[in-house]
């Protein structure tokens, strides 16, 4: 395998909204920037461009403007690893061309987040989709003309995916969240103060107004042969089934932090605890987007554009640090309406399997252990997904604090972890 090394000012470890805004504002500001991203091109997971329409204005004109930067974009390429050295930071990570060394003096974490599955009987069966996979099979040419849909979970993301699977001609028989009436009324309500997502919230809502959307309502049950058939809805008073042909379901999102943790940044949860410019505990590093809070594209991008040009070494406007801050409390507002109530954590039956890759069931994990325990004895968290399924859903279900993350952080080449970097293939260059 080839091994390619790089250095330079900042790296950018993703390239969503966030990543992007971060290295189109270090560029800006006169640093040698590489942003360092898995997907075939800039975007991130929101701003996948669809087979049918492309991609939003918004997204492009981003795009656009990292292209006119002079920051340079590595794609197809995974961060598996990272760590200090002297004044100076080392990422390694696999790429189409080999293994690749990125060594840069400070480093914007820009990881995103991947969504919250909690297990309920029935969620491995053929047909039953994450929220937002659904969204990205869809972009992708999914076709689901006339299947019967039903959409389960929390948060605003039911909205546009419901309105996508509409426009694409899906039955939609039921949206249901799990937040309350009076919680949703009320966080609709603060949207006063931002008339342009109350505006974009209705007409969602209105592209799929012949679909039941119903609060306080969850699916308990899925069942079905070798595909999905039904599910069972719940409300906390009774049951009833529902016949359908394809459940998405979602409780939210996760930040992919594990870089954050590897190189040593301090955390309030699952979340790196930042200062005003977006730098953690860590010094030289960086972090901006779900990261910190799950607060939506426009809260990384002003995020992005803070910890760019901090890393740069440039100031950020007050203006920017002010709209960061009210944007950050409607984050926190978010986070408390939607949290996954007391009975979407109780679903899953001792039969009922908790870690796909594994196959490990509920009744398998004791709850006096560890999630290193419940590693050592079952094998849970073991598999190919390295726990980013099940970690987050077993500290809900279970009420386990994170595990310890050890490099690499994600599945890897043995070439590219024993990779000798001293011949490089490529010059120590960006320019």
């Amino acid at each position: 395998m080839n091994a390619i090394r790089y250095e330079c000012d900042v790296a950018v470890v993703g390239a969503g909204p966030a990543g992007i805004a971060a290295a189109v504002t270090a560029a800006g500001a006169g640093a040698r920037t590489i942003v360092l991203d898995e997907g075939t091109g800039p975007g991130g997971q929101i701003w996948r461009p669809s087979v049918k329409v492309g991609q939003p204005s918004r997204a492009s004109a981003w795009i656009e403007r990292l292209g006119r930067s002079s920051a340079t974009v590595l794609r197809s390429t995974s961060v598996v690893t990272a760590h200090a050295a002297d004044d100076r930071f080392v990422l390694r990570g696999e790429s189409t061309e080999g293994a690749v060394e990125i060594v840069c003096r400070r480093v914007v974490l820009a990881t995103g987040a991947h969504e919250l599955f909690l297990p309920f009987p029935g969620w491995t069966l053929p047909n039953v989709f994450g929220i937002g996979g659904a969204q990205a099979l869809l972009k992708s040419g999914l076709n689901v003309r006339g299947r019967r849909v039903v959409i389960s979970g929390s948060g605003p993301l039911l909205f546009p995916v419901a309105a996508s699977l509409a426009k694409a001609g899906a039955e939609l028989v039921l949206v249901a969240e799990q937040a309350t009436r009076a919680a949703v009324v009320s966080y609709v309500a603060s949207l006063w103060r931002r008339p342009s997502t109350l505006v974009q919230a209705a007409s969602l809502r209105a592209s799929f107004i012949g679909a039941r959307y119903q609060t306080g309502t969850w699916v308990s049950h899925a069942h079905g042969d070798d595909v999905l058939r039904g599910v069972v809805v719940a409300d906390g008073k009774r049951t009833r089934m529902v016949d359908c042909d394809m459940l998405c379901t979602g409780f939210g999102l996760v930040p992919n932090n594990e870089l954050a943790r590897l190189l040593g940044c301090a955390m309030h949860g699952r979340f790196a605890i930042v200062d005003d410019t977006q730098a953690t505990s860590t010094s030289g590093v960086y972090t901006a987007g779900e990261t910190t809070g799950i607060g939506g594209v426009d809260a990384a991008l002003v995020e992005g554009e803070i910890a760019g040009a901090a890393a740069a070494g440039a100031r950020p406007s007050a203006a920017l640090l002010a709209r960061r801050n009210r944007l950050a409390r409607d984050a926190e507002l978010l986070a408390r309406t939607f949290a996954p109530r007391a009975e979407i954590k109780c679903l899953a039956k001792p039969e009922t399997i908790v870690c796909r890759c594994e196959d490990t069931t509920l009744g398998e994990l004791d709850g006096r252990w560890t999630a290193r325990q419940a590693k050592l004895y079952t094998r849970a968290g073991m598999g190919p997904c390295q726990g980013r399924v099940c970690g987050a859903a077993l500290e809900c279900v279970m009420g386990w604090p994170s595990d310890t993350v050890r490099s690499p952080v994600q599945p890897a080449r043995l070439s590219t972890l024993t990779a000798d970097f001293s011949a490089a293939s490529k010059p120590s260059s960006t320019e």
